[in-house]
């Protein structure tokens, strides 16, 4: 069913929501750019329609909401531990096709990815509603299209602002709200028809993988990668993490046990007891990278871990672009078949 709002009313569904749900979106963060004087399009909490940035791709992905940079697992005594309380309010994040793909992807990893799910995601991840953004025309640097994630169903219901008002396709009435403040209309999402970048998938048997991980094409990224882990960090698919210890400086025998985001491109990522690093070599961490996005979580799970947002392209300093690296790979496996 589909509704149009007026701009009062859907700032009045809004605030009917916000009673029992915290609700995010793309939002402009002044000041937070990369840059002196520069703004960041960023995810934030938000109270009205206005805050909500439409025409612009985030900085960030939206994971950072159910998936946080750093998160309390536990607090900790010498005697006894307890874990951190719950905001018993749920979620909803407003979020464009290609990450609505890239939640699936984290759902995999986090919760299918061995004999017990993550219990500290699913506790925010059970919390989620996702609402699309519509995406009518492509952003610098996407190429969703290749990867197949331009469009979904998987939403409770789309936005879309319109001439001053707001089209809705609605799979889940909150309350009963969209059809109390909405005006009924047929309403379908919009979504991106072409990118500028394309991307050619390699389908990669497994017989040469080996081939390909010593192949010369990783060469040039062990010195273009600086390994500021940026793609890692604004991808909405990558989930390493790392554990920290805090001890509080009043009672050392007290403390807290966070997970934080880690990146497999940065220096200390493989490193082991005793000394020992596995991939001490950027192009090697390249490699992995890509090799995992496009080959070894396909192999698994059936999909490719990449969504192609785009936004790995967007942040890197050193202008690598992850589109071009995967064809790079396709070019490098005909090359690798025509020997075989």
């Amino acid at each position: 069913m589909g509704y149009q709002l007026s701009r009062d009313n859907m700032n009045q569904l809004l605030l009917a929501l916000k009673k029992d749900y915290k609700i995010y979106a793309p939002v402009l963060l002044p000041g937070q750019g990369r840059f002196s004087n520069t703004d960041l399009i960023g995810y934030g909490e938000i109270n009205r329609i206005e805050d909500v940035v439409f025409q612009q791709k985030s900085y960030f992905s939206p994971k950072e909401v159910f998936y946080p940079i750093t998160q309390t697992l536990f607090y900790f005594t010498e005697d006894e531990y307890r874990e951190p309380q719950m905001n018993p309010k749920d979620i909803i994040v407003l979020m464009r096709s290609c990450d609505i793909h890239a939640v699936t992807r984290l759902d995999k990893i986090m919760l299918e990815n061995g004999p017990h799910p993550d219990s500290y995601y699913l506790q925010l991840r059970s919390k989620l509603k996702l609402v699309l953004l519509d995406c009518p025309t492509s952003f610098d640097n996407c190429f969703c299209i290749s990867m197949g994630t331009q469009r979904t169903e998987n939403y409770s219901f789309s936005l879309r602002p319109d001439n001053g008002a707001y089209l809705c396709d609605v799979k889940e009435d909150f309350a009963g709200l969209f059809a109390s403040l909405g005006k009924p209309l047929q309403v379908s999402p919009q979504f991106a028809q072409q990118n500028n970048q394309r991307v050619s998938l390699p389908e990669i048997s497994e017989n040469l993988v080996s081939s390909l991980a010593f192949h010369k094409l990783w060469d040039e990224y062990k010195t273009r990668c600086i390994a500021c882990g940026r793609c890692n960090t604004s991808c909405p698919t990558c989930s390493c993490f790392t554990m920290q210890d805090l001890f509080y400086e009043d009672n050392p025998q007290c403390g807290e046990r966070r997970r934080v985001w880690s990146s497999c491109q940065i220096d200390g990522f493989t490193d082991m007891a005793g000394g020992h690093s596995f991939r001490q070599d950027k192009g090697q961490r390249m490699r992995f990278k890509v090799l995992h996005k496009v080959y070894d979580f396909k192999k698994r799970f059936g999909l490719p871990m990449c969504v192609g947002c785009g936004r790995c392209d967007d942040v890197c300093p050193e202008y690598i672009s992850f589109a071009n690296c995967v064809n790079k790979l396709s070019d490098a496996l005909q090359e690798v078949q025509q020997h075989v």
